[in-house]
Parts: C-alpha cells; sequence; structure tokens
C-alpha cells in the first residue's frame, strides 16, 4: 500500500504543477490573443491552438487534482438520508462504477491518442497525440486516486495513512 501511496503522491505533484503550468499558458496567450486581435489587428494562427490544447490539460490535470480533494459532484444528501448500511452499499457502487467508468475513459482516451499519432495540427504542425494525450494521462491518475480510496473505504488502507 506504500507503493501506491507514494506513486499517487507523485501523481498528484505532477498534476498540480501541470496545471498550474498550463493555466499559466492560458493566461499569457489568451490576452496576447485579444490584444493582436483587437489592438494590432493581426493574429497569431498558433495562439487559438496553444490555447485550446493548454485548455484541455489544465482540465484534465486540474480534475485529478479536484478528484484528490474532494472537490467533484457528488449526492451526499442521499447517504445521508438513508440507514448507515446502504449507505455503504451506495458509496461502494459509486467507487466500483468510477473504477470501471475511469478504467474505460483511460482505455479509449489512449486508443483516442493512438489513432490521431500521424494527424498533425493545422497552425502549428504538432503531432494530435500530444494534445489527446491528456485524456489516458488525466484519467488514469483519477482512477489510481480511486483505488486508493476504495482501499480506504474497504479498511485495507488507514485514511491517516492516505493521500487519498
Amino acid at each position: 500500500m506504500k507503493a501506491l501511496q507514494s506513486v499517487n503522491e507523485l501523481l498528484l505533484t505532477v498534476a498540480g504543477w501541470g496545471t498550474i503550468f498550463f493555466m499559466g499558458v492560458i493566461s499569457i496567450v489568451i490576452p496576447y490573443e485579444v490584444f493582436g486581435r483587437y489592438v494590432i489587428k493581426s493574429m497569431s494562427i498558433w495562439s487559438g491552438e496553444v490555447s485550446t490544447y493548454s485548455l484541455a490539460w489544465a482540465t484534465m490535470l486540474g480534475g485529478a487534482v479536484g478528484l484528490k480533494r474532494g472537490y467533484q459532484v457528488s449526492m451526499t444528501a442521499v447517504l445521508e438520508a438513508v440507514p448507515p448500511s446502504i449507505s455503504r452499499v451506495l458509496k461502494g457502487a459509486g467507487l466500483l462504477f468510477m473504477l470501471f467508468f475511469l478504467a474505460a475513459m483511460t482505455w479509449y482516451g489512449g486508443l483516442q491518442t493512438l489513432i490521431n499519432i500521424e494527424q498533425t495540427s493545422p497552425a502549428m504542425g504538432i503531432k494530435m497525440c500530444f494534445p489527446y494525450a491528456c485524456l489516458p494521462i488525466g484519467f488514469f491518475i483519477m482512477f489510481m486516486l480511486t483505488i486508493e480510496e476504495l482501499m480506504v473505504f474497504l479498511g485495507v488502507l488507514n485514511p491517516k495513512e492516505s493521500t487519498a
């Protein structure tokens, strides 16, 4: 279990810094685009793609960080309204569903990345596998965090030891 926790800590650190980096890129490129469009009356062809791809990466990495911190949408009112035994079953079913969903999204995100490995972006000419790679990477981080949360739920991992 320590290995899972260590891996998840590393993944969260990378995701956190990646989110900061891509949000920084967006905060520079978008004002540049606006300035170029309305003041200079000339627009760079690459800026739209950079901001779009940075947004995709920031969304997926930030989603993983948000999942860890409990920012995802949940129906706690339902869990609190039912008896504890039913609440536990519902929470366990929810975690299993999340694992299935995140595994499927990781798999299909990886396939989408591979399918687009030879396609290039129109403005910058980069391989489209780089923007698409945010899908399997982001969903994989979320999958790993959910495995840790499931281990805590099942009592295999002490919540105080968990990074989740």
